[in-house]
């Protein structure tokens, strides 16, 4: 019921919503049926589970991925980076900008500590 050959899957809808958001329909829902390549054991068996979620028919595993496709434009990008290693010069400044912060947070609670103790010390010394 409400699959015709030239709508397909669209023809749910009947003559509602109009003809290019049913063919934009049909195009995303194709994409989303397909078998799609498995990341981990190469087969052309996995399968859409639910929104964003992906299963191996053949290896059983189960990954996140994007809400039609297990594989996403920018995830697509971040992975070409990783293997382009393009960011890590970035990365190792973000790295060291953080340690350095934490570095210098770390100085700043000795340094709150030792006036706190110091204070304690002349406030026991008052109260004797």
């Amino acid at each position: 019921m409400g699959d015709t050959k030239k709508v397909k899957h669209a023809g749910r809808f009947g003559a509602r919503y109009g003809r290019g958001v049913r063919s934009r329909i049909i195009k995303i829902e194709a994409k989303q049926r397909q078998l799609h390549e498995c990341p981990k054991c190469g087969f052309k068996r996995v399968k859409r589970i639910s929104t964003g979620i992906y299963q191996c028919k053949k290896c059983g595993f189960k990954f996140a991925g994007g809400a039609f496709t297990p594989e996403t434009m920018s995830g697509k990008i971040v992975k070409k980076m990783t293997k382009q290693r393009s960011f890590l010069p970035l990365a190792r400044e973000l790295i060291e900008i953080k340690e350095e912060k934490q570095k210098g947070l770390m100085e700043k609670k000795e340094e709150l500590k030792e006036k706190q103790e110091t204070e304690q010390g002349k406030e026991e010394k008052q109260v004797k």
